[in-house]
Parts: structure tokens; C-alpha cells; sequence
């Protein structure tokens, strides 16, 4: 740092300073404020002054204290040691603090994101004389029991190798040397506001499986896509975010507690440490990386908490790992820039937030994808991106959820009213939608079954055709329908309630494979062909309804993965005996 160059105070307005004498300073460059050297980054110049949010609490801070330029960007550490961490909005390690501080951030307070004591077991790739470039992998360390932890060439580096050793290094200690003098780390820092690069943006092919039903089968979001979830109070916003942390198939956990509420961020403290992880051995934690900034702790580090995030995750991702980052949540995000711009005396756009909300919301969301990473091998990586959306009083027509809207992918409505009828995840299917199933559709009916796209577009139908149905309902009552449209709604009901809807509480019903859902699914409809069927020769619905036939194709979710084959063969065989024998004896009655 140069400290012999520094600026003045002369205007504190709650989290942004004023400072003049700062002539040589640039745009996003991080600066320490006062005599606390409280940590702040710059975001307007106008001649030698220079606007600055601080990502701590200012009071005390009085105009005439220093600011000392760091002349550098907000800037992450990018290593071994941040899977199963816990980090602040500009990643400061909470749990060293916590040890520090006994359970309080000390304002100022600075610390490597890495330990530099710690010492990691490096297994090189490479030998003397090999030719590397960005990207390159130089060896391995097994950071967690699951996950190899791959150390890259930096960016901007090439050359030939002279020395790498195998053996245990601190962070600080170079593992690799080239024959220019170029030593290298196992770590590695990056300027948070500037995307990764990658070597080639690829298409989507196939999809991000979240095991949860409603998203796979309906509104099914691309490995490297990005799916926006808007919801009021109370819907389950974080509950689904967590969900889908738990039981997607992402190898790596970016999770963004981004001024949510402090009990919200302690249930995800405490669960993701004691949680079997789904995918093999060990703890969830372990391939877990949580970005927390609750709702009270300063505004301006909310803003800088979703780049962090999303660089971390950048990094996984050019290992060649899945990468999905849960965002908790944008709004409060977009509260943080409404709150900076008006500081800032910025002309305000529709409901006070900045005319560049859209923008910035479009920038954060473009850096998700499916890439060929940089490196002279093969390796393909992914970042999926899940955003919550708060919208006050759940309206919809709000700023943030109509750029979200506009940027993601998928958008994934919640609905107050399923959830108060305790239907969880509470997905509207009519106001949700995704753009991703043509570009995936050949694969699920590749990989999958041939049937899944005929499947999908039925069952959307008969949704549709309740919801139509429900309008004759409200006037005439359902027993004054007809048995094929009785049929509809009783079918409707049983796919809300027996195949939208899951139990994150049950071990069994929580997450479902592709495979199990189709299968469930092909089940209903089967049934509903069946029944149209016999209905068609005589047969009335109440018949049907008498059956036990609905009670077993509800029991469906609670069947296991190993042996769901086998006993979906004889359900089918079931359906087909007893719809035979009431056809039959309605004949003879007859």
C-alpha cells in the first residue's frame, strides 16, 4: 500500500464519504477511511474528490480524517480453504473473527481470507520442461474428502516449467517455477467486478437436475442457465434456495445470504454442518462456500457480497467442476444500490432504484454458463445461477422482478396462496415458465425416455383445462359437470397434490431422479387414459372415484429410487385389472 499519498474528509451521509485530494485514485478502487482505516471502495469521481461506500459502520467518522487509496479493486482470494467456509460481503472469514472478536465484527477489522499457516498436500501434473499456459492445470490437493481442489495457471502466464515438487506448502510458499523466474502459488486473487475468462462460451445441452419435480418436469433450468424465483413473505423462497443447494446435482455450493434475516442465515449455520451430503461421503458443508451479509450489517457490503459470490463460484467453475450459486436475495441486493445511487443524488428511476438496475442485474446473471475452460486440455465447467426475488406485498409488477424477469432464463413464480394450503415448493404453474426446454428437449427424450415431451405437454394441458374448468365450477358446482371433465379435475388434483408437491421433510420424498419422475408421472396419466376409456363405455366417475386405485398412486412418492421399477410394472398391471372388472360388472348390471 502507499501510504504517502492520501485524501481528506469532508462530507460523512450515513455509509458514503466524501473525500477530496484524491486525484490519482480510479473508479472501483478499494481505500481505507479514518483513523479506523474502516474498508470502502470508490464509485464516483468528480476532479479530486472521490465518492465512497463503505462496507462498515461510519459513526464516530468526522470530516478532516484521512483516507489512505489502496489504488487496487475489490479483490478476492481464490485457493484451497474456502470450501466449507463462511465469509462476510468482502470476504472476511467469520468464523476467525467470531474467535477475535467473541461473536462481534470489529469495525476495521482485516484478515486474509486464506490461512496462511495452514499447509496443503500438493500433487503436481506437470515436470520439468513441460509448456504451460492459462488454465493449465499444475497439480491437485484434496481440499475436502470429494473434492480435488485444482491449482490453474494464472491468467497472463506463460512458459516453461523448471521445478514442481510434490509436498506440503502454505499458501505462501511457490510450488511451481517456471524458467523465466515466474514463481507460482496455490493461490490466486481476482478483481471481483471483472468475469473470469473462459475459453468459449458453450451452448446449453443438458439439464441443471434440482430433484424437485415441479422444476424438472415443468420449468426444467439448463446446467449453466440461471432461474429467477420471485415470492412475498412467507412462500418459501429460502426454503426452496436451500432445497435445491441440498439436492441439485451441482458438485459445488456458492450460497448468498444477501440481507436476509439473521435467523434465517443461523438455520443455514447450523443445518448445512449436520447434513449427510446427498452426493457421497462426508457433510454438505464440505463442497459448501456461504457469503453472508445479513439484513443488519452495513448496506454497502449487500452490494459488493453478490460479486464475491459469484467469483468464487467462477473459480470451481474453471476447475471443470458444476457450480450453482443460490442468491438470498436479489432484492435486498437491489435495496443496497437504491439506497448508494440516492446518496449519491443520482436521478432515481421507477420506485427510487437506479436507471442502471436492469444493467447491473443483466451483468450479474450473463456470468452463470456452460464454458470450455482456458487451458491447453479439454475441460468443460458450469455456472448455474438461482436468484430469490423479494417483491414488497408479492407484487409482481415491481422493478426488480420485471428486469429479473427479463434476464433469467427460468422464472420460477411462488404463489401465497399454495403455501398458506401448505403446497410446497408453492410454484404457480400458470405464471411460471422457462425458456430452456426446446434447447433440452431432445435430451430427456434421448436420455430420459421418448415420452417425456408428449408426457410434459399433457399434463400441462390438464392443468390448464382445470383451471379453465374451475370458472363452471364457481357457477354451476362440480356435480353438474360431466364425468370426462369430473375426470379432469380429479386428475389435476391428484397431479398437484401427488406430484407438484414434496415433502422437504421426508427422506425419500425430498429429491427425486429424472428417471422416478417420469415413471410417477407416466403413471397419472396412464391412469387418466384409462379412466377416459371405460368412462367413454358406460362407466361412471364415482365408480372410479370409489376405487383404492388413488391411494396407491399417491403412496407413489414415498416408494424408494430401488425399488420404484418393480413396483410401478405391477401398479400399471393393477390399474388395468380393476378398471376391467367395474367395466365388467357395469355391463351385467346393465
Amino acid at each position: 500500500m502507499n501510504n504517502e499519498k492520501h485524501g481528506t474528509i469532508i462530507k460523512v451521509s450515513g455509509h458514503m464519504v466524501v473525500a477530496k485530494d484524491m486525484q490519482d485514485s480510479k473508479m472501483y478502487d478499494m481505500v481505507e477511511v479514518g483513523n479506523l482505516r474502516l474498508l470502502g471502495e470508490i464509485i464516483r469521481l468528480d476532479k479530486d474528490k472521490a465518492y465512497i461506500q463503505v462496507y462498515d459502520d461510519t459513526t464516530g467518522l468526522s470530516s478532516g480524517e484521512l483516507v489512505y487509496p489502496t489504488f487496487n479493486p475489490l479483490i478476492v482470494e481464490l485457493g484451497p480453504g474456502l470450501l466449507g467456509n463462511i465469509f462476510d460481503g468482502v470476504q472476511r472469514p467469520l468464523e476467525k473473527i467470531e474467535l477475535m472478536s467473541k461473536n462481534f465484527i470489529s469495525r476495521g477489522i482485516k484478515m486474509n481470507a486464506l490461512s496462511r499457516e495452514k499447509k496443503w498436500y500438493f500433487i503436481p501434473n506437470v515436470i520439468s520442461g513441460d509448456m504451460v499456459e492459462p488454465g493449465d492445470v499444475l497439480g491437485e490437493i484434496k481440499e475436502k474428502k470429494n473434492i480435488i481442489h485444482k491449482v490453474l495457471v494464472p491468467v497472463d502466464t506463460y512458459g516453461k516449467v523448471a521445478k514442481a515438487e510434490e509436498g506440503e506448502y502454505t499458501l505462501e510458499e511457490e510450488v511451481v517455477f517456471l524458467e523465466d523466474g515466474t514463481k507460482i502459488k496455490m493461490y490466486q486473487k481476482w478483481p471481483v467486478k471483472i468475469p473470469r475468462r473462459v475459453k468459449e462460451k458453450l451452448g446449453f445441452g443438458r439439464p441443471f437436475v434440482t430433484g424437485q419435480r415441479v422444476f424438472d418436469c415443468l420449468f426444467p433450468v439448463a446446467e449453466g442457465g440461471s432461474a429467477s424465483i420471485p415470492g412475498g413473505f412467507g412462500t418459501g423462497k429460502t426454503v426452496t434456495e436451500q432445497t435445491l443447494a441440498k439436492y441439485s446435482e451441482a458438485d459445488i455450493i456458492v450460497y448468498i445470504g444477501c440481507g436476509e434475516r439473521g435467523n434465517e442465515i443461523t438455520d443455514v449455520l447450523h443445518e448445512f454442518p449436520e447434513l449427510s451430503d446427498p452426493k457421497g461421503e462426508g457433510i454438505l458443508m464440505d463442497r459448501t462456500i456461504l457469503i453472508v451479509n445479513t439484513s443488519n450489517m452495513p448496506v454497502a457490503a449487500r452490494e459488493a457480497s453478490i460479486y464475491t459470490g459469484v467469483t468464487i463460484a467462477e473459480y470451481y467453475r474453471d476447475m471443470g467442476y458444476k457450480v450453482a450459486l443460490m442468491a438470498d436475495s436479489i432484492s435486498r441486493w437491489a435495496e443496497a444500490l437504491r439506497e448508494i445511487s440516492s446518496r449519491l443524488e443520482e436521478m432515481p428511476g421507477e420506485e427510487g432504484y437506479p436507471t442502471y438496475l436492469s444493467t447491473r442485474l443483466s451483468n450479474f446473471f450473463e456470468r452463470s454458463g456452460r464454458v470450455s475452460c482456458l487451458g491447453s486440455k479439454e475441460r468443460i465447467g458450469s455456472l448455474t445461477i438461482v436468484g430469490a426475488v423479494s417483491p414488497p406485498g408479492g407484487d409482481f409488477s415491481e422493478p426488480v422482478t420485471q428486469s429479473a424477469m427479463r434476464v433469467s432464463g427460468a422464472f420460477w413464480a411462488l404463489d401465497s396462496s399454495l403455501a398458506s394450503r401448505r403446497h410446497f415448493p408453492a410454484i404457480n404453474w400458470h405464471r411460471s415458465y422457462t425458456l430452456y426446454f426446446p434447447l433440452l428437449r431432445d435430451w430427456l427424450n434421448s436420455r430420459i425416455n421418448p415420452d417425456w415431451e408428449k408426457n410434459r405437454e399433457k399434463v400441462v394441458m390438464i392443468l390448464q383445462k382445470e383451471a379453465q374448468l374451475q370458472e363452471v365450477v364457481q357457477l354451476v358446482g362440480p356435480d353438474n359437470l360431466q364425468d370426462e371433465e369430473r375426470l379432469v379435475l380429479e386428475i389435476s388434483k391428484m397431479v398437484r397434490d401427488d406430484f407438484l408437491a414434496q415433502n422437504a421433510m421426508d427422506s425419500i420424498d425430498a429429491t427425486t431422479s429424472l428417471e422416478k419422475q417420469f415413471a410417477m408421472l407416466d403413471n397419472l396419466l396412464f391412469f387418466y387414459e384409462e379412466c377416459k376409456k371405460v368412462i367413454q363405455e358406460g362407466v361412471s366417475i364415482q365408480e372410479i372415484l370409489d376405487l383404492p386405485l388413488r391411494e396407491d398412486l399417491s403412496r407413489q412418492k414415498s416408494i424408494p429410487e430401488e425399488e420404484f421399477v418393480e413396483k410401478t410394472h405391477f401398479l400399471k398391471k393393477e390399474i388395468i385389472d380393476k378398471l376391467d372388472k367395474i367395466q365388467k360388472y357395469s355391463k351385467v348390471t346393465i
